[in-house]
């Protein structure tokens, strides 16, 4: 297992972390989780003898239920692991009862505790941007925090690359700690996140990990154009997520992966892993897995290499339009490139303004 260092702190975590939005039951989480102590104990079993040392649960999930087997599940292997929650979704019907204000984010913090049955999280997430509340407020809340012994890093997920910027530079002006690391979504079929929120999280020295790589099953393999999709998958169940803009496109990449897959002898979850853990600016990716077996599968995704000429058919075949200012940029701007974004342009170059030059 590979290990890398969240962003600009000194904390080592595994590249693959292992989600629990399986974990637990309850809160409208039931078409996808349902997983107890026993067979969450032998998913974090695996992980651990896997070299995996990042476990990521969220207050959200199964209304709690999630931390609660979470921390009956890890046990005396509590210190072995950089455990992680989350907060700032809605947990109640009240004003107070959402958001990241400093009422909501410690009374939050200190439930996850509880359910936990631990003393501290390692790292906490703010699960999505709050429009309301200071983000001052909720830089001074998590510092104090830390302060206090209930969290030991914090981070955020979901954020545009404006709003990184913003949290990192008002954290930086009140002289506190900020963000160490973001979650976001990231898959090959979903690569929005290259146009301005990894660039930002590189030079902010900001941590990027992706969630739900495998987009939120939809490229599992059993989502396929013209059949219907097995009701005991996550999107047969008419799970909402994710949001796909162009299905014919998806349906396109989800053949080119099983033909690469089949060529490779490997799964398409593995390629699909594969090809995320090699791209620029990411630090790691989130698995999760119901069925024990491709939890299995999924791990030893972390232990492969992807070919650079299948690596090169995804990246051209799933590559995003290069939208204003990025056209622009490559046009004009190109003498005076910047690091963070270099990757990214020059395979908008290649297989967006290329293409429609040619």
């Amino acid at each position: 297992m590979d290990y890398t260092r969240l962003g600009s702190s000194g904390l080592y975590v595994s590249r693959l972390a292992l989600g629990t939005i399986p974990f637990g039951s309850g809160g409208g989480f039931e078409k996808i989780a349902g997983l107890g102590v026993e067979e969450a104990s032998r998913a974090i079993r695996e992980s651990l003898e896997r070299g995996i040392n990042f476990i990521d649960t969220a207050n959200l999930y199964s209304a709690g239920d999630s931390e609660r087997v979470v921390g009956e599940a890890l046990g005396a292997d509590r210190d072995q692991v950089v455990l992680t929650s989350k907060a700032r979704m809605p947990t109640g019907d009240g004003p107070n009862d959402g958001g990241s204000s400093r009422i909501h984010l410690t009374r939050a913090v200190e439930d996850s505790l509880d359910r936990l049955g631990t003393d501290r999280l390692d790292l906490l997430y703010l699960h999505a941007w709050d429009g309301q509340t200071p983000i001052r407020e909720t830089i001074e809340t998590a510092n104090e925090l830390i302060r206090a012994g209930k969290i030991r890093y914090w981070g955020v997920s979901n954020y545009n690359g404006w709003q990184l910027a913003k949290t990192v530079y008002e954290a930086k002006l009140a002289g506190l700690e900020g963000p160490v690391a973001q979650q976001v979504y990231y898959t090959p079929e979903a690569r929005e996140i290259e146009y301005e929120i990894i660039p930002a999280a590189r030079d902010l020295g900001v941590a990027t990990f992706g969630w739900s790589p495998l987009g939120e099953g939809l490229l599992n393999g059993k989502v396929r154009r013209g059949r219907e999709t097995p009701a005991d998958t996550r999107q047969g169940a008419g799970w909402p997520e994710p949001h796909v803009t162009d299905w014919d496109r998806a349906y396109d990449l989800i053949e080119l992966l099983d033909e690469i897959a089949r060529d490779l002898g490997w799964t398409i979850p593995q390629v699909v892993i594969s090809w995320l853990m090699d791209r620029p600016g990411v630090n790691g990716i989130v698995i999760a897995a119901r069925r024990f077996e491709h939890l299995q599968e999924d791990l030893d995704a972390g232990e492969l290499a992807l070919p650079r000429e299948a690596r090169d058919r995804i990246t051209a075949a799933s590559q995003l339009p290069a939208y204003y200012p990025i056209w622009h940029r490559l046009l004009n701007g190109k003498d005076r490139p910047e690091p963070a974004e270099a990757e990214f342009y020059a395979e908008f170059e290649a297989h967006s303004i290329g293409e429609e030059q040619g």
